[in-house]
């Protein structure tokens, strides 16, 4: 199809701009593939702190400086700038509101790790204000798509009131849910600050959950198509297990339910041409992977074993991600010889578990407690294996970046997870990962063995690497499925 649709991609975070996790990922790849298909693909976040004008190249707009938005009881003032992200010149705007953007973190206040308190007027604001911005703009999209609870009223507010408006008569809504687990709850008293109707408050009705204010809910119930990240979490967020309570809520929508697995942006994550790696290598010649193997035992400070299997983590440390599988394994395998680069932030109880298994075994496990993106690249170039035993995973992007690296993912069959690594069959020699379904350090720890015999054999070792480089993880795929949905959305099959 070659007509061109107007789309506005909403997001609380965008890569290269303010990051916490991979939905910044996919904010960042997904306009830039739309945009190579002839679309007039926009994208909107806040301007947070971390944001820095000179190094984002963000230019001032006059007629964009001062724009109001009914607020609460009040008017309240917001500004536009403008930037552009990067080869494909992709329109970016960043709302500008010094009392709630212009601090240290995006959610969480550092000081206490804890959610920022005026999260719902924060977020509320967003919302509310995209509208003035597009009327400002004079630029009416065909196609909104909202990604996760902080931009779920605006399929709400496009409902219930701006519809009404000519100017967003024929505008469509996406609500695009990346964790259902994150799904922005609070006191009910805050839908005065955008003006819910009452009717809305209702046990059951759109914004009510338990008694509670649902921005997740609100956008899920208003939107005119809900899309998940992968097939297999499309299913499984029906569920009482994974629904987080609103499994009834999303069988109610099942029709309008699509899942669609995230790509990865392989102008990045690209083992030849990585400009964060100590070497280049591709499925033709991976010999640059040792080489990165080497660097990388150099900078952990782990021993200079080439021979090492070194087992890699980046992830946040929550039960979420298995960490405390991981943490039960460590000391079996390293007694085994194994190594580990660990990358991530979390809780800190499997920080301070984690950092007194970096002092039993020192030169063999790395504990690396900061967000660091140019080091996940490395350790995703330098590492023989990937740990990601996740209880649930609604895409995941890190079995994916391994998989293009020849770095072999160590999995649970769930989420994206399943729908992205398959199990090495040695017989046959198919297959891209080691895939185990107990939800056990037992389990993960066969699974860890298979891995270390795999390793112990260099044809089949080769075969299961070049079989995950050969998979196509791209955005292509995925975002010719998001251009089907948008066209269906306007008549255009």
């Amino acid at each position: 199809m070659s007509e061109s649709l107007r789309i506005l991609l909403v997001s609380p975070e965008v890569v290269p701009f303010a990051k916490s996790g991979g939905l910044a990922d996919v904010s960042g790849a997904l306009p830039k593939r739309l945009k190579t298909f002839g679309h007039d693909i926009r994208i909107l976040l806040p301007k947070y702190r971390v944001i820095r004008e000179r190094k984002h190249s963000l230019r001032e707009v006059k007629r964009l400086s001062e724009i109001p938005v009914k607020f609460s009881d009040h008017t309240e003032n917001f500004a536009l700038r403008s930037a552009a992200l990067l080869p494909e010149r992709v329109q970016v705007y960043l709302m500008e509101h010094h009392e709630f953007f212009d601090r240290d973190g995006l959610y969480l206040d550092p000081t206490t790790g804890k959610d920022w308190p005026d999260n719902a007027e924060r977020y509320a604001l967003f919302c509310l204000g995209m509208f003035d911005a597009l009327e400002t703009l004079h630029w009416a999209p065909d196609i909104i798509l909202c990604n996760d609870w902080q931009t779920g009223l605006i399929p709400y507010l496009l409902k219930r009131r701006f519809l009404k408006k000519p100017f967003f008569a024929k505008t469509k809504t996406i609500m695009a849910i990346h964790n259902l687990a994150y799904q922005g709850i609070f006191p009910l008293s805050k839908a005065e600050v955008f003006s819910a109707e009452k009717k809305d408050l209702a046990p059951g009705a759109a914004l009510e959950f338990w008694g509670k204010l649902n921005f997740l809910k609100a956008g899920i119930m208003s939107a005119d198509k809900i899309v998940t990240v992968s097939q297999t979490y499309a299913k499984e967020i029906q569920t009482p297990e994974v629904g987080c309570g609103l499994e009834g809520v999303l069988k109610q929508r099942k029709k309008d339910l699509i899942g669609i697995l995230n790509g990865i942006d392989t102008d990045v994550w690209d083992p030849a041409k990585d400009t964060e790696t100590p070497a280049h290598y591709s499925v033709i010649n991976l010999a640059g992977k040792t080489r990165c193997k080497q660097m990388l035992q150099v900078e952990l400070g782990l021993k200079h074993d080439v021979c090492a299997p070194l087992f890699g983590m980046i992830g946040r440390l929550v039960e979420q991600k298995g960490i405390d599988l991981i943490i039960d394994v460590i000391p079996e395998l390293a007694n085994l010889g194994a190594q580990f680069a660990l990358l991530g932030v979390g809780e800190d109880k499997f920080a301070k578990k984690l950092n007194d298994l970096s002092k039993k075994f020192p030169g063999q496990v790395s504990l690396n407690l900061v967000f660091d993106d140019p080091l996940a690249h490395r350790i995703e170039a330098a590492s023989d294996f990937f740990l990601m035993p996740s209880r649930y995973e609604p895409c995941g992007l890190n079995q994916m970046y391994s998989l293009q690296y020849g770095t072999i993912p160590i999995v649970r069959p769930v989420g994206g997870l399943a729908d992205t690594v398959v199990d090495f069959n040695e017989k046959t020699k198919t297959g891209t990962g080691i895939v185990f379904k107990e939800n056990t350090s037992g389990g993960l720890m066969k699974a860890c063995k298979r891995a270390l015999n795999l390793y112990n054999n260099a044809a089949l070792l080769q075969s299961a690497r070049v079989n995950g480089m050969k998979t196509d993880n791209s955005w292509e795929v995925s975002a010719r499925k998001y251009e089907k949905i948008f066209f269906e959305l306007m008549g255009k099959k």
